[in-house]
């Protein structure tokens, strides 16, 4: 008796965090679940009718498939007062559907086919932000559209993540080191806001660039403020 007791104490611990897994094909939900085990998050699977369940139960993040039913259980979990600010990961789907969802706060994207290494490395980069190690993250990872001006140059990139200093972007236009920018952006519980900024760091082959934000501009203390009430236990 003493034995199951030690057991099931030991199952209980076993895992710091749970994962909802929605409307995912059988093998995805078997490689989704093994990933996230591996770094002590509890992989749960439903139907999108079990969605419900993440307005009753607390999740730390959820995977949805990126389906024409995937924005009702987004409303759904963004409007339940235990899991409002839990880590959102789509599943497959367009760009054209990851901007969609985007006012929805998705945090990353795993894309299909899906492939072993690349989601492994997807949990890896956000497990500490799962698992409220908030003060080991101090970058969090958002999907949303970034309007980018430097210079005469007008175009639209996509963030990766953001800090209260600066954020990385999937640039479409190659930007040197030190361009001076200005990005406007909204996010979930953000209003459309205005910041400048200078390129730090350019990422090649992947088009990924750095902005860090101009200290002199006041604007950018409303992204500190967002970030610092995100992380908020």
């Amino acid at each position: 008796m003493g034995n199951g007791l030690t057991a099931l104490t030991s199952s209980a611990k076993k895992f710091s965090a749970r994962a909802a897994l929605v409307d995912l094909q059988e093998s995805s939900k078997t490689l989704l679940s093994e990933c996230f085990r591996q770094f002590g998050i509890d992989a749960v699977a439903m139907t999108v009718p079990e969605s419900p369940r993440l307005s009753s139960e607390k999740f730390d993040a959820c995977v949805v498939r990126m389906s024409p039913l995937a924005e009702a259980v987004l409303e759904s979990v963004r409007g339940s007062r235990s899991n409002s600010r839990m880590v959102i990961y789509g599943l497959g789907g367009t760009l054209k559907d990851t901007m969609r969802l985007s006012k929805y706060g998705l945090n990353a994207v795993f894309h299909e086919p899906l492939e072993r290494p690349a989601a492994l490395k997807l949990v890896k980069a956000t497990q500490m932000l799962v698992l409220h190690e908030f003060r080991r993250y101090v970058r969090i990872p958002v999907i949303t559209e970034v309007s980018v001006a430097a210079g005469e140059r007008h175009f639209t990139a996509t963030s990766v993540e953001l800090s209260s200093g600066g954020m990385s972007l999937k640039s479409p236009v190659e930007l040197s080191h030190g361009t001076q920018v200005e990005i406007s952006f909204a996010l979930l519980t953000l209003p459309r806001i205005w910041v400048r900024g200078a390129v730090s760091w350019v990422k090649q082959p992947s088009k990924v660039i750095g902005v860090r934000f101009d200290p002199q501009d006041e604007r950018r203390l409303r992204i500190k403020e967002w970030v610092d009430s995100y992380l908020e236990i």
